[in-house]
């Protein structure tokens, strides 16, 4: 088999609550391999003795890697079991962590089926932060700009909704204000004090690129300005200007991801509260 043949393999991701965690872990490690596609089969919300002999049945059809994240000892030997019977490769992704932490912390383990989905005050943060930027997106309610505690700047397709979501998802109030050729920014941009405002910015035949892609799947004329590269070069430049005008730190997306670029304003973010505080 030569180093460019896709292998395929099924991967069966069993867990007691959600699988957002286990999914996350999985994808995680196969990003690390070029020619390996994965065929996955979610198990998820497996507590009871019928839902394992559900996801094994599954796994018996569909031979391959399980992963699980299963905190009750009783389900977790049934699967296990299960899969050494089947003779195929089972692996509890989180013990090697929480025992681990458990010995540095010198603190003991109390096992709960999706813990990290209770809904205590994070929870109701981050639901208060999401609807914050739903009604601070594009642009939108700019009176109470001040009680956001991210604004982010760009001009068209840099990405500032989806970020502002992934912010929201970890309790970030953010708003995003696109910059538009011809139309004047906010005042309360301005003026406020309390928020961190970034700047996003993007190399512009990347940017022409992604708008000629949005502009088709519209079905709209690509024959205007909002794909000339010389003006969207325009655009990116005075963009450029007016963050260096007020001192706003800015961001290159042009290859990073949603979740790099929410990384790096997170940074900047706790970094400015340490020393604020």
């Amino acid at each position: 088999m030569s180093d460019s043949t896709v292998k395929s393999f099924h991967l069966h991701l069993v867990s007691d609550s959600t699988g957002e965690t286990v999914g996350l872990v999985a994808r995680a490690c196969l990003v690390q391999f070029d020619t390996i596609e994965a065929t996955e089969h979610l198990w998820a919300m497996t507590r009871s003795k019928d839902q394992v002999e559900d996801a094994l049945a599954g796994i018996k059809e569909n031979p391959g890697f399980v992963l699980y994240t299963i905190v009750n000892d009783d389900t977790r030997n049934q699967l296990e079991e299960g899969c050494r019977k089947l003779q195929v490769p089972c692996i509890a992704v989180l013990d090697p962590i929480i025992a681990k932490l458990g010995v540095h912390l010198d603190a003991e383990v109390h096992a709960l089926p999706g813990r990290q989905h209770v809904m205590d005050a994070e929870y109701f943060s981050r639901i208060e932060a999401m609807q914050f930027v739903l009604n601070h997106d594009d642009g939108q309610s700019t009176h109470n700009l001040e009680k956001a505690d991210i604004v982010l700047l760009g001009v068209s397709r840099t990405s500032k909704t989806p970020t502002c979501i992934y912010l929201a998802n970890k309790g970030i109030r953010a708003a995003n204000i696109p910059i538009v050729p011809g139309c004047a920014l906010p005042d309360e941009l301005f003026t406020v004090t309390g928020p961190m405002i970034v700047g996003l910015t993007k190399d512009p035949k990347r940017l022409v690129e992604i708008r000629r892609q949005r502009l088709r799947l519209l079905d709209q004329d690509e024959g205007t300005d909002y794909v000339d590269l010389e003006k969207v070069s325009t655009e990116i430049n005075d963009a450029r200007r007016l963050y260096t005008k007020h001192n706003w730190p800015v961001i290159n997306v042009s290859r990073k991801s949603i979740e790099e670029t929410a990384a790096t304003i997170l940074q900047m973010y706790n970094k400015r509260r340490e020393q604020s505080a």
